[in-house]
């Protein structure tokens, strides 16, 4: 249910399709978990990186220490029924954030565009279970799906200079959180006060493809109070947000 594309002498790409879709996005995962389980216990050697995507996953090696097509035949008899629990081991984080005022500045006019009011929008963004897609764009930026269809827009006319760090953004079926200031066009509606990506934590992104987040909404004295925490280095990070959820 793949095709295999070689990418250049220390990269092969298994391609799953054309579109961006949770089914597909499954499957990659999937298979990404059993190539680092088969790497675990000695069966996959001269594996270096797998970088997961929308539709494929590419699987970087050493080209001495593994030859691309043993190890293309290595990962097609990987077992299946070793990974048919799609939930185990996937890590679920509950992601706080202040909508609107300055932090959100396009609630508004996602509202209008969209024919809901603000709190319409926000109960929709929050009741929702998104799945970490794809890191991209900027290190550790996550591509999560699915925002609610009464929430699709296309990106802004007019795209930003700056969109600072930790605003939460929307844009056709996706959402994100930007971890760095940079441009963006997507709809603002609020700001998560914690850094996903911190260079000096192992990893330094926290959140990888195939986990599950929701949002929940927090007052702006909330969103101050945990900014301190963060500049004076008393949080962690993956102990503040970790938290079970409820997928109904």
């Amino acid at each position: 249910n793949w095709h295999l594309r070689y990418a250049g002498d220390r990269c092969v790409v298994f391609e799953f399709g054309q579109t961006i879709d949770k089914t597909l996005v499954d499957k990659i995962v999937a298979l990404d978990r059993q190539i680092h389980a088969a790497m675990l216990i000695g069966e996959l050697d001269g594996i270096t990186e797998t970088v997961p995507t929308f539709r494929s996953l590419a699987v970087i090696f050493d080209p001495l220490l593994a030859h691309p097509d043993d190890l293309v035949e290595k990962i097609r008899h990987l077992d299946p029924v070793a990974d048919n629990d799609q939930s185990a081991g996937l890590r679920q984080w509950q992601i706080p954030v202040h909508y609107g005022d300055q932090s959100g500045p396009d609630l508004e006019s996602v509202a209008k565009l969209t024919g809901l009011d603000p709190q319409q929008v926000l109960t929709l963004h929050q009741q929702t279970l998104f799945t970490v897609y794809m890191l991209g764009f900027l290190p550790g930026f996550a591509f999560l799906g699915d925002t609610p269809p009464q929430l699709h827009l296309p990106r802004r006319t007019e795209p930003r200079l700056r969109v600072p760090a930790g605003s939460v953004a929307i844009a056709m079926q996706l959402t994100g959180v930007y971890p760095w200031d940079s441009p963006g066009g997507w709809h603002i509606l609020g700001n998560c006060p914690v850094p996903l990506f911190n260079g000096q934590l192992n990893p330094p992104a926290l959140l990888r493809a195939g986990d599950s987040i929701r949002f929940h909404g927090i007052s702006a004295a909330e969103h101050q109070a945990i900014v301190q925490q963060v500049q004076s280095h008393t949080f962690e990070r993956e102990s503040l947000l970790a938290g079970a959820l409820n997928a109904s």
